[in-house]
């Protein structure tokens, strides 16, 4: 085998290979966008349960220890 054909070869396989991380970094990317997406979404929700909780907690009316009025 000529030095050609090896150089050939060897271009090739790193073709391949560059094909490959090429697509494993996009597959990751579409993976991380997917979670930062739902992580976004969750914290959106939280802070809507956070303020709901608050909101809550100022209409309530005495500490839960407290005994009702008609006692």
């Amino acid at each position: 085998m000529n030095d050609t054909a090896r150089l050939s070869e060897r271009i090739d396989a790193l073709e391949v290979r560059l094909t490959y991380q090429d697509e494993t970094i996009e597959t990751l990317n579409q993976t991380i966008t997917a979670q930062w997406k739902q992580i976004d979404a969750l914290t959106r929700q939280l802070a809507e349960l956070r303020d709901r909780l608050q909101e809550a907690e100022r209409q309530a009316p005495g500490p839960a220890s407290e005994r009702p009025p008609h006692y």
